[in-house]
């Protein structure tokens, strides 16, 4: 199986005071953002391949070396390493040359709210069009957050739409199947062939889900719809767990179902070949 969404990081390097006291508060005390790869295997399946990122966001305090990243990603060949770039920051579009090419990453995330940038203003251009001529798939963060200084605006999936038609041959995932904004992603992913969401971080909040599946399924776009877990927020197992609890829900007469083999089908889902990255070692 591929989870398409698992972060690496260092919170005590990699995060400010600020966005640590934000993430207690946010998550209604305590919580433990550490991330280790035996950490992460022993809460997931054997046979699973991993795109693993960091994250750079000088707005709200995330600054995740690519370097750390791709020593991360160096001891497992089932790890997938994606760079991240704050369009925002001097500087960005020579690092994502360097990442690209001496080290080997094989696509992009985005934190557009968190850096405080919309993915359709033109200076993203030449990260769009670098993506898509090299064939980078781009993972965009778009939802909610607990950081009060990300602009909601900058995580609309509206803004996908400009891009993927600006840019129709580059695949784009949109992280979180955008929540709140469920419906206005998947209205997004049916329109372009090459724009995609995923799953993750969604299953403890069952309702909002279970809702969200049957859009997806009623738009006819279940095939594009990928896991992730978003580890280290939570595992992957927890997520298989709670993505198979949708299929438990009664059924109500007259509204689409979530069948087993749904669920099933989306964990298992090829998403590597999709994102044509089915060449990576591993």
């Amino acid at each position: 199986m591929i989870d398409v969404h698992s972060h690496t990081w260092d919170p005590q390097l990699h995060f400010t005071e600020q966005l640590l006291d934000q993430a207690v508060k946010g998550h209604g005390g305590k919580v433990d953002l550490s991330v280790g790869l035996a950490a992460y295997r022993q809460q997931a399946p054997e046979q699973i391949r991993t795109i693993v990122f960091g994250g750079k966001a000088r707005l709200s305090g995330i600054w995740t070396d690519n370097a750390y990243v791709a020593e991360y990603v160096a001891q497992d060949p089932d790890l997938i390493g994606f760079l991240s770039v704050d369009p925002t920051q001097d500087g960005w579009e020579r690092e994502m040359r360097q990442c690209h090419q001496e080290l080997g990453f094989v696509g992009i995330k985005l934190l557009p709210m968190y850096a405080g940038f919309r993915p359709d203003d033109e200076r993203c251009d030449p990260l769009w069009r670098y993506a898509q001529r090299n064939g980078l798939p781009v993972l965009v963060h778009t939802g909610t957050t607990f950081i009060p200084q990300a602009p909601i605006e900058c995580t609309l999936p509206r803004h996908i739409d400009t891009v993927a038609r600006r840019f129709p041959d580059l695949a784009i995932v949109m992280a979180h199947l955008g929540h709140p904004f469920e419906g206005e992603c998947i209205a997004v992913v049916r329109k372009h062939d090459r724009v995609f969401a995923d799953v993750s971080a969604l299953h403890y909040r069952p309702f909002q889900l279970h809702h969200s599946l049957i859009l997806a399924k009623e738009y006819g776009v279940w095939s594009k719809l990928l896991f992730g877990s978003d580890y280290p927020f939570t595992t992957v197992n927890a997520s298989i767990a709670g993505l198979r609890t949708m299929a438990e829900h009664p059924v109500t007469p007259g509204i689409t179902s979530i069948t087993s083999d749904d669920i099933e089908d989306l964990i298992h889902r090829d998403s590597l070949a999709l994102l044509g990255l089915a060449g990576c070692a591993g």
